[in-house]
């Protein structure tokens, strides 16, 4: 059966054998909760046809993700969300507040788990159980809505919360045709970035498929050999291999990808970082005509007990550094941290009671 919180107008009209504009306020009645119980409520589908809504009824459900917790942090308005799949699998997602008042962005998860193993991220440590189903990746924005209040919207979504992306990208792609169309969570696509550590096929599909989706690409440090210790993809994919994709999304999307760096203490964090990440900037903006946004992320704490592998550079020395060597970087704020909720820490753990 469909899921129908995450097939588009066209999908559900080619499925089922029904008239778009029927397809359309179907669409419209699911993502605007009005379609409860197999059918849609009275005056939810007016002018749609009685075969129609049968056939959407027979071919279609809403399955829904279990929320196991909701963490509100103590000291910023972050909220993380664990979030079960009907066969047992945990996932998060973070309420992320914007800078204007009533808008917040969803970061969300794309599978159970991840395989890449990066050093620095605590959903590395799990493996990969599966990759999510696009209804699965829709349903996490769907559940953070459903919290808001009289007057507030989901304004964007991320995808850096568990998982690669781009290693499923299929559903990816899907889950954002449903959370751009109109008649569905009408999210611009400009207000949606996806993260990847490097999948340069990856890359090219969004490029081709998405093109007014950002992209986002965690560098972790310029250095070929640094990142290749804190990145094993690296060695599968090196920066420079994965470089000539984004370079190549630059030029067909004419849009700046944003490179995310998280210095580490006596790791990533010192002036040949800086120096190399400066250069790699120069090189790709001489090349694609247009510059990188670096963010700087700051590392947060991914052992539970305390037993960090890393600890957490300077990120304003880091910045410095940077401006020193001619770049304009972001010091991105990473909230949520108390609760487990901040960029690395999604681990999909049992909510730990206040100190």
């Amino acid at each position: 059966m469909l899921a129908l919180q995450a097939v588009t107008p066209g999908a559900l009209g080619r499925a089922l054998g029904i008239e778009l504009s029927d397809a359309r306020k179907i669409v419209a009645a699911v993502h605007r909760g009005k379609w409860g119980g197999g059918k849609p409520d009275s005056g939810a589908c007016r002018g749609v046809r009685r075969a129609s809504i049968a056939a959407a009824a027979a071919g279609g459900h809403e399955p829904c993700l279990a929320v196991r917790s909701v963490q509100k942090s103590r000291v910023d308005p972050f909220v993380k969300f664990a979030l079960a799949t009907p066969d047992g699998h945990v996932v998060e997602a973070v309420r992320i507040p914007l800078e204007r008042a009533g808008r917040f962005s969803v970061c969300v998860s794309s599978q159970a788990g991840c395989a890449l193993a990066c050093a620095f991220c605590a959903t590395g440590r799990l493996g990969l159980a599966r990759n999510l189903a696009a209804w699965e990746i829709v349903e996490q924005v769907r559940v953070v809505r459903a919290s808001l209040g009289e007057g507030e919207r989901v304004h964007g979504v991320v995808f850096q919360g568990m998982g690669e992306p781009l290693a499923n990208v299929d559903r990816v792609i899907e889950a954002i045709d449903v959370m751009t169309d109109p008649c569905a969570l009408a999210i611009d696509a400009r207000a949606i970035t996806v993260c990847t550590s490097g999948l340069p096929s990856g890359v090219r599909r969004l490029a081709q498929e998405q093109p007014r989706v950002r992209l986002g690409l965690s560098i972790a440090s310029a250095r070929g050999d640094v990142r290749r210790r804190l990145m094993p993809i690296d060695a599968a994919h090196p920066l420079s291999e994965v470089l000539v994709a984004v370079l190549e999304h630059a030029r067909a999307t004419g849009l700046a990808p944003m490179w995310a760096v998280t210095p580490l203490a006596g790791v990533s964090d010192t002036d040949d970082d800086a120096r190399a990440l400066a250069e790699l900037v120069r090189e790709f903006e001489a090349r694609a005509g247009v510059r990188p946004r670096v963010s700087v992320v700051p590392y947060n704490a991914i052992d539970a007990e305390g037993r960090d592998p890393f600890a957490r550079g300077d990120v304003g020395a880091f910045v410095d550094r940077l401006v020193a060597h001619g770049l304009r970087p972001h010091l991105r704020y990473s909230g949520g941290a108390d609760v487990a909720a901040a960029c690395g820490q999604l681990a999909a753990l049992a909510p730990r009671e206040p100190s």
